[in-house]
């Protein structure tokens, strides 16, 4: 059986969880749609969620990733953090 948390609930009730297979920690990301829709879970893989167009269950991902590294202090912007990923 799988772990999973939850990144992002939708308006309309669908679902979207970080999930990982204990024996191997494969992750993947679970998508419930709500109940009118089926309710029927699927599994996809991180990338091909990544490469999907930009949805909130996408930015929530990639911010619980980017809670993952920790930034010193002196790399911080001087003129203020804003919500704009930087350009590498």
């Amino acid at each position: 059986m799988s772990e999973r948390r939850e990144l992002y609930r939708s308006p309309n009730g669908d679902s979207w969880f970080l999930g990982r297979e204990p024996a191997n920690g494969h992750a993947f990301v679970i998508h419930q749609p709500n109940a009118p829709s089926g309710g029927r879970l699927s599994h996809i893989e991180l990338a091909d969620f990544l490469k999907e167009r930009s949805s909130p269950a996408q930015q929530a991902l990639l911010r619980l990733i980017g809670t993952l590294v920790e930034v010193p202090p002196y790399a911080e912007d001087p003129k203020g953090a804003t919500d704009e990923p930087r350009q590498l």
